[in-house]
């Protein structure tokens, strides 16, 4: 449930009883386990596409899901839109399952029918169903600019290591060091420690033995202290907000006094603006 969006819409004092209603239905448990399953169905169907064999024998009973589970995630969406009104557009989660539902309904045909591949993305609406997806995808985007450091600290790292390879390497191994586009892949296909050693140190070293003084030390650096930077970053910021109380578990007792507090707290601010 989307605790968040229903309790910013009990706070306004202008909404009818019914859109209220419609909302805590459309988020309730049991539509939202509804929507889950819809989601899952739909995403083995779109994986059964890829098989020609299948498709053309259960061509009309697939497409007749796909339509159906498209049609259930349009009046979930319309629903939505009914009861949140232009509140509807302040949460990132149902701008993003507008946008993928809405790439959905182009046409199959014409200039845009290239957007239709792009119905896959619904599989995506999974992180907007189940919260604790929605915790990791909140946890990741939290430690973006904690990420957006350490990605510069190794772009620096990664282009001088490059030119340097490049004035190192060059002249032997110009498929691999031939330039600093070639130098910058073949680093990164060392760094993930995919065929470093047999596939590449090790040719370097028989045409120049002491190369090792170069590569050790960029695994060094580049596999086992700034690769893992990521991983820190990402698990301190999860531990962090593992340590917030979810909206989505609170106690309905706790949410309904808090849903009180705030309209008392909103007649308060309109009757002080009344007086001035």
């Amino acid at each position: 449930m989307n605790v968040d969006d229903l309790e910013l819409l009990r706070s306004q004092l202008d909404v009818a009883p019914w859109r209220l209603r419609l909302a805590e239905w459309v988020e309730s448990k049991s539509v939202q386990r509804f929507i889950l399953i819809a989601i899952l169905v739909n995403a083995v169907v779109l994986g059964i596409y890829i098989d020609p064999t299948i498709l053309e024998k259960y061509d009309p009973l697939f497409h007749s899901i796909d339509v159906l589970c498209l049609v259930i995630f349009t009046v979930e969406i319309a629903i939505k839109l009914v009861a949140y009104r232009q509140h509807f557009f302040r949460s990132g989660w149902n701008i993003f399952d507008f946008i993928v539902v809405g790439i959905a309904l182009i046409p199959g045909n014409g200039a845009l029918s290239v957007l239709r591949t792009l119905r896959v993305l619904r599989v995506l609406r999974v992180l907007t169903v189940v919260p604790s997806l929605r915790r990791v995808v909140a946890a990741f985007i939290h430690a973006i600019p904690g990420l957006v450091s350490v990605v510069a600290v190794m772009a620096i790292f990664f282009y001088a290591a490059a030119v340097m390879a490049v004035g190192f390497f060059s002249a032997t191994f110009p498929e691999w060091f031939g330039s600093v586009g070639k130098s910058l892949y073949t680093l990164f296909q060392i760094m993930t420690l995919e065929s470093w050693s047999m596939g590449i140190v090790r040719p370097v070293m028989e045409a120049h033995p002491r190369a090792w003084a170069f590569f050790v030390p960029f695994i060094i650096l580049a596999t086992f202290t700034i690769l893992n930077l990521f991983i820190g970053i990402i698990v301190s910021t999860m531990q962090e907000l593992a340590f917030l109380p979810d909206p989505d578990e609170a106690n309905p007792e706790t949410i309904e006094l808090l849903t009180k507090i705030e309209a008392d707290l909103a007649l308060l601010r309109k009757n002080i603006d009344v007086s001035k």
